[in-house]
């Protein structure tokens, strides 16, 4: 399988080499690495080169990574039944970078990037119906950011006074505890029960 990646490999860098900013093959699997102004020509090459062949859009994902400056990456998976091949195709933005939408490309890319678009804040041009699609309509931020707190901004509940869902402000009903993970058998001063039995 990694044979056929690398043949692949080296295949797009000769014919398709501009469109390509780096590519790297590591346990077993072809990633590439786009700019946003050549994503669409290379998804669509992939897709109609005869010895390419991914005409299966699988996935189409973001990851964060707040250090960097572009800090999103646009991940998209590709399947080539023909070939019995799988690619990876990443591109880097940041929150005011736009992707440009492969709807054109792969329609199936519509939910995917709706997706990429709630979790992450993702924006991406030309798309039919850029909006949320996992988290409510009146939600404030993107959970999946890592700088997202874990607790959320608001809170959901059915008020019965009101007779209506009440958003609030995230209330925790105990305190944050600090747990102590050590075993109660070690780090102790006193000696329990039975332990005179162990020491001898």
């Amino acid at each position: 399988m990694s044979e056929a990646l690398n043949e692949l490999a080296s295949y797009l860098a000769e014919v398709r080499g501009a469109l390509i900013a780096s590519s790297e093959s590591r346990f077993g699997e072809l990633t590439l690495t786009a700019r946003p102004d050549t994503i669409i020509a290379l998804l669509t090459f992939l897709r109609d080169d005869v010895q390419c062949g991914f005409v299966n859009l699988v996935d189409i994902c973001g990851v964060d990574y707040p250090q960097r400056e572009d800090r999103f990456d646009v991940v998209y998976h590709l399947l080539s039944p023909r070939q019995n091949l799988r690619i990876r195709v990443k591109v880097a933005t940041n929150e005011d970078k736009p992707v440009p939408s492969a709807c054109s490309v792969f329609p199936g890319a519509d939910w995917f990037e709706r997706e990429a678009w709630d979790m992450y804040g993702i924006m991406f041009t030309d798309h039919p119906d850029l909006r949320r699609i996992l988290t409510d309509y009146g939600f404030e931020g993107h959970p999946l950011r890592k700088d997202f707190p874990t607790t959320g901004f608001v809170e959901v509940r059915y008020d019965d006074n009101a007779k209506r869902v009440v958003y609030e402000p995230v209330e925790l009903k105990q305190e944050f505890r600090n747990f102590d993970f050590l075993s109660p058998w070690e780090g102790t001063d006193y000696v329990l029960p039975g332990d005179e039995k162990a020491a001898k």
